[in-house]
């Protein structure tokens, strides 16, 4: 396949995938259970999930490793198999996808605290990323995509942690944003700047937000992120901020409503649109119809170019 740096380059605008947990909750999964105990009991479901988001228009499939560093899988007992973990994750989403999509190998944060405010050393979390990275990219994903991170330290220990194994391979790196009054901020207190600023310096190659908010904020990062830096950039929604309901978590933003937000991240200059906590298949194929739309026109005749 084309470079995915390339594509974006020529001014394309990529569709991702949406959520694995939920999809993983819609096919049985408990709470409380690691969604990457799926890998071994039921990895056909991997393949399922894969399946329906590249027939709704994806062109960026991810693993089912978002949590599958040792020192995650640590927290279950699991750390012995972090290699198999991920190593299945790989093999059935390539299984479905082949040459059709870019395989993206989530990692998400390691669940611990560096040092000072908690009592991991810095270390022990890049050897931990170093060790996912390596297992992710010798099995051939297509790029890395270090996501929800919260703390930005450990988002650049993720990305240390990828450069080490590989200098080639592309790499996403995106933060979780908590609106303020003062602006948008993680919960370790980074800002939209700083962000930018470290993850660009730290060797990403495309950088945005996903998770903790529903689109409409979204959009307002994402109009914040080309302030400070020239990388593309990406964003993937939740749909929504979750409510209890009868003792299910809802989501209430429609796919409709993600379509007509979507509009609005184009304009922004986004250039990987995806989904995130509470969306489906549904959702991913509206942001596809909409993305069709604007790249063969603009509304007003014009055709769409992006730089």
């Amino acid at each position: 396949m084309k470079s995915i740096l390339k594509r974006i380059q020529n001014g394309e605008i990529l569709v991702a995938d949406g959520a694995m947990g939920t999809m993983l909750f819609q096919r049985g999964l408990k709470p409380g259970e690691p969604p990457e105990s799926v890998n071994m009991k039921n990895p056909e479901m991997l393949e399922e999930i894969a399946l329906s988001y590249l027939n709704a228009g994806a062109v960026i499939i991810q693993t089912n490793t978002f949590g599958a560093s040792p020192l995650k899988l640590s927290d279950y007992g699991l750390e012995s198999k972090t290699e198999e973990i991920n190593r299945i994750a790989v093999e059935r989403v390539k299984k479905v996808v082949g040459n059709n999509a870019y395989i993206s190998g989530s990692c998400g944060p390691s669940g611990k605290l560096l040092k000072p405010y908690g009592d991991t050393e810095p270390d022990d979390i890049y050897q931990s990323f170093k060790r996912q990275m390596r297992s992710l990219i010798n099995i051939g994903v297509d790029l890395i995509c270090i996501e929800t991170m919260m703390d930005l330290n450990e988002a650049i220990l993720a990305l240390k942690a990828a450069r080490s194994i590989s200098q080639a391979i592309t790499i996403i790196a995106t933060m979780t944003f908590n609106e303020t009054p003062r602006g948008f901020f993680t919960i370790m207190g980074n800002d939209i700047k700083t962000v930018a600023e470290k993850l660009e310096k730290g060797g990403a190659d495309i950088i945005g937000s996903n998770c903790g908010n529903g689109i409409e904020n979204m959009v307002k990062i994402a109009r914040e992120f080309p302030k400070h830096t020239s990388l593309p950039i990406i964003i993937q929604s939740n749909a929504g901020i979750p409510e209890m309901k009868e003792g299910k978590l809802i989501y209430s933003e429609t796919p409709e409503f993600f379509g007509e937000k979507t509009k609005e991240l184009i304009k922004a200059g986004v250039s990987i649109i995806g989904g995130c906590c509470g969306t489906t298949p549904e959702h991913i194929k509206v942001i596809r119809k909409i993305v069709d739309i604007y790249i063969e026109n603009d509304g007003n005749g014009n055709r769409l170019v992006r730089h």
